[in-house]
């Protein structure tokens, strides 16, 4: 019996150490399995901390830089750009051969340029007819000059120097005339209005070159179509060529409603 107590008392010792090792060995696998995962999770949070800072920064220095890079300045545009004097060469010809030399009309004009779409207008001249016949003979001649504006609607393209030119004009007229078999004449002063549509094209440039040590003359041609309405009316009662001349100098042929086209040559200063 006592021998059997012995075994029996060896193995519950032998269970229990073996029992006490497990235990040991579970405590510090879960010890270790908690470090582990506690290191992993402060790594993964300084990481993230780590990158949100660095974009942070990033992103401030890139709008710090952003807010001071300097800005281009925009262009300005003078207001004043030069002076054109114009030369009409074909009412002269036009007008003398269409009428076989019983008119006459010379024409000068000239604008300036503003802000690269404002081209305020003076244009001058000298006209007059005469006619002789077995019915009447008429002789008037005298001056006139045109006020106005036009606009170039190509907006798009400013540093051109070609325009296309939409505008109004007031014009007035003065001369001296008579009818010789009616015995009527004297001064007239007549006033009308024009809407222009025209065109001024750059044919010789103006721009200083590189050897060159002041800037040329620019040569331009173009050409100015206008419709003309007559203010002054005749007086009503009378036979017309009795109370106004036949021909306004700067209108043409007295009438309601006219027509007319200049084709110009021009230099800009």
């Amino acid at each position: 019996m006592k021998s059997e107590r012995n075994i029996v008392g060896r193995l519950l010792g032998l269970a229990l150490s073996i029992f006490s090792f497990q235990f040991s060995f579970a405590n510090d696998t879960l010890v270790m399995a908690d470090t582990l995962v506690t290191t992993d999770t402060l790594v993964m949070a300084d990481t993230i901390v780590v990158t949100d800072t660095l974009v942070t920064a990033d992103t401030i220095a890139a709008k710090r830089d952003s807010t001071h890079m300097p800005r281009v300045p925009e262009k300005k545009i003078p207001i004043y750009q030069g002076t054109m004097v114009k030369l009409d060469i074909a009412s002269p010809a036009v007008i003398a051969g269409i009428s076989r030399g019983t008119l006459q009309h010379y024409e000068i004009a000239a604008n300036v340029r503003l802000k690269d779409r404002f081209y305020p207008t003076l244009e001058i001249g000298y006209a007059g007819g005469h006619t002789q016949n077995d019915s009447i003979a008429y002789n008037g001649h005298g001056g006139f000059f045109r006020v106005g504006v036009d606009i170039n609607p190509l907006r798009k393209h400013p540093d051109s120097p070609h325009a296309l030119l939409v505008g109004v004009r007031l014009g007035t007229s003065m001369q001296n005339w008579q009818h010789t078999t009616q015995a009527t004449g004297g001064f007239r002063a007549d006033c009308w209005g024009e809407i222009a549509l025209g065109c001024q094209v750059e044919i010789v440039n103006g721009r200083k070159s590189k050897i060159e040590s002041q800037k040329r003359m620019a040569f331009y041609m173009g050409w100015m179509g206008r419709i003309k309405c007559m203010f002054t009316r005749q007086a009503e009662g009378m036979p017309a060529e009795q109370q106004a001349p036949l021909y306004v100098p700067g209108f043409g042929y007295r009438d309601n409603i006219g027509w007319g086209l200049n084709y110009y040559v021009g230099w800009k200063f």
